[in-house]
């Protein structure tokens, strides 16, 4: 594995990890890369269902405690792995979900031996069009000269799926809480670095570590066809359908991901 050292990335430990600093020897943590525009605390609810696993709660570049670092997913990737590195981590099982996702899919790429699991959660291989990356470029440039987060808040409720909508309106209230204790710049870095991301439909063939692939059913930001595509591009990966969850399936089926994510880590284990 190559890394330069850059700035690190603040980690929260949970689960057996809980109040540590660094990790016991030889320890995988499974660990836990959250979506735009939010911080690692969406991953809390799934957390309290893995407290016997060793995790690592992660603020991507710009969320959260974390700085932000040259605007692409590349750089995000190299932040990660130092900042893994710098916990004790020599392998890693790794679960993003949305742009989390999109920089699980750039470390695997970048560091794919350390990379021992991958799940990718509500997420898409695919780069985005013309349209996407003029519309995010406009976002990161309203939000900076505005010096606001507003552009962004709207999100909540296309994050939050229908069915959840309807029978929790405190859970998008709660998305769109996180949303507005973000930060103008680092939502910024978040739209520039995934409008310059690449296709990753080569690296998801290229895996050869233990994956699952896991959407939410009413997920239309990153459909279930989107997520039946990237699953059987992954060499033996599985499918997991979490029902009535939509972008945010942890935060909306909190058992039903962790349950998933479980499975992923005892293979992970068990190719050790």
């Amino acid at each position: 594995m190559t890394s330069t050292t850059g700035p690190a990335l603040a980690i929260t430990p949970r689960g057996t990890l809980t109040g540590a600093r660094t990790l016991p020897s030889e320890t995988a943590p499974l660990v836990l890369l959250h979506a735009f525009p939010l911080d690692h605390r969406m991953w809390e609810p799934a957390a309290g269902a893995l407290v016997d696993l060793p995790l690592l709660l992660v603020d991507l570049p710009g969320a959260g405690m974390s700085p932000v670092v040259e605007p692409t997913l590349a750089a995000a990737a190299e932040a990660l792995a130092d900042s893994l590195a710098a916990w004790g981590a020599s392998r890693w099982v790794v679960a993003g979900v949305s742009m989390g996702g999109y920089v699980a899919m750039a470390l695997a790429r970048s560091h794919p031996d350390p990379v021992a699991g991958l799940a990718l959660i509500d997420t898409k291989a695919a780069a985005d069009d013309d349209a996407a990356r003029v519309s995010r470029h406009e976002v990161a440039r309203r939000v900076l000269a505005e010096n606001s987060v507003g552009a962004v808040i709207g999100m909540a409720e296309a994050l939050v799926g229908p069915s959840s909508g309807a029978s929790r309106p405190e859970l998008v209230a709660q998305v769109r809480e996180w949303i507005a204790s973000g930060d103008a710049a680092g939502i910024a870095w978040a739209e520039a670095a995934m409008a310059s991301r690449p296709d990753s439909s080569g690296t998801l063939r290229g895996l050869r570590c233990p994956a699952t692939v896991i959407v939410g059913d009413e997920d239309q930001l990153s459909p279930p066809a989107v997520a039946r595509q990237m699953a059987g591009a992954i060499p033996g990966a599985t499918l997991n359908v979490v029902a009535q969850a939509g972008h945010l399936s942890p935060v909306e089926q909190p058992e039903q991901v962790a349950a998933a994510l479980r499975d992923l880590y005892g293979k992970a284990l068990a190719r050790a």
